[in-house]
C-alpha cells in the first residue's frame, strides 16, 4: 500500500507576498501540489514552483469552482498520489477559511495534516491602511464577523443588538455583497449613524483603495465608487485614526 502524503493547511496572508511566514514560503517551494483560493494574492502565486501541480479551487463569495465537500474529497484523494500537498488559503486557514472543516475531513480519512497560521487580513489590512483595530483611547475590544451571513434570517448566529451596543471595533470579512443589510442591522439596533466606517479593497497590494464614511452614508458611497470584493470593512472610532497614522 502506498504511503499517504501529508497535507499542509497554509495561510497565505492578506495579499502582499512579503507578509507570508517563512514556513509558508518554504512549504510552497517544496510542494508537489498546491490547491489555492481566489483570495491568494498574485504576488504569492508568483512564488509557486514550476514543477508543482496547481489547482485553482476558487472559493470567492458566491463564486466557487468546487463545493467545500468536493475540495475535502480532492484533498483526501491527492494524499494518495502526492507526498506534500499544500492547501493555500488567503489570510489564516482558521479565520473564516473553513480550514477546520478540511482538517476534520483529513483526520477522519487517516491523513496527516498540519496547520500553518497566516497573517489574517482582519488585522493586517486595516493596520497597513492606518487603522489600528485596538487602541487604548478608542477601542478595547475587537469583534471579527462574517459579513456574508444574512442578518435578517431568523436563526442568524450574529447578535446585532450586542454588536451595536459594543464600544469596540467591528471587522467584517466577506461583507461587500451584504453591506446594506449589515449596516441597516447595526443602525436598527442602535449603532449611531455617525460611527466611522472604512472599506478597504485589495488591502496590502498596489491596487489598494479605501472608501471612508459613516454608517449613515457608507452604503451610498460604496455604490457610488463601485466597491467590489475582496474588501475588509471596519466599523468603529479607530477608523478616524487613519487621518493621523496614514
Amino acid at each position: 500500500m502506498t504511503e499517504k502524503g501529508k497535507v499542509y493547511l497554509v495561510g497565505a496572508g492578506p495579499g502582499d507576498p512579503e507578509l507570508l511566514t517563512i514556513k509558508a514560503e518554504r512549504l510552497i517551494n517544496d510542494a508537489d501540489v498546491i490547491l489555492y483560493d481566489a483570495l491568494v494574492g498574485e504576488g504569492v502565486k508568483g512564488l509557486f514552483p514550476p514543477g508543482a501541480r496547481l489547482i485553482d479551487v476558487g472559493k470567492r463569495s458566491d463564486d466557487h469552482n468546487f463545493s467545500q465537500e468536493e475540495i475535502n474529497e480532492m484533498l483526501v484523494g491527492l494524499a494518495s498520489q502526492y507526498k506534500r500537498i499544500v492547501r493555500l488559503k488567503g489570510g489564516d486557514p482558521y479565520v473564516f477559511g473553513r480550514g477546520g472543516e478540511e482538517a476534520e475531513a483529513l483526520v477522519k480519512a487517516g491523513i496527516e495534516v498540519e496547520v500553518v497560521p497566516g497573517v489574517t487580513s482582519a488585522i493586517a489590512v486595516p493596520g497597513q491602511a492606518g487603522i489600528p483595530v485596538t487602541h487604548r483611547g478608542y477601542s478595547s475590544a475587537l469583534t471579527i464577523i462574517t459579513g456574508h451571513e444574512d442578518p435578517t434570517k431568523g436563526d442568524s448566529a450574529l447578535n446585532f443588538k450586542a454588536l451595536a451596543q459594543m464600544k469596540g471595533t467591528i471587522v467584517l470579512l466577506m461583507g461587500v455583497s451584504r453591506l446594506r443589510e449589515n449596516v441597516e442591522a447595526l443602525l436598527a439596533n442602535g449603532k449611531p449613524r455617525d460611527t466611522p466606517v472604512a472599506i478597504i479593497e485589495r488591502g496590502t497590494t498596489d491596487r489598494e483603495r479605501i472608501t471612508s464614511g459613516t454608517l449613515g452614508n457608507i452604503v451610498s458611497m460604496a455604490e457610488l465608487r463601485g466597491v467590489k470584493p475582496p474588501a475588509i470593512i471596519v466599523v468603529g472610532e479607530v477608523v478616524g485614526l487613519r487621518r493621523i497614522l496614514k
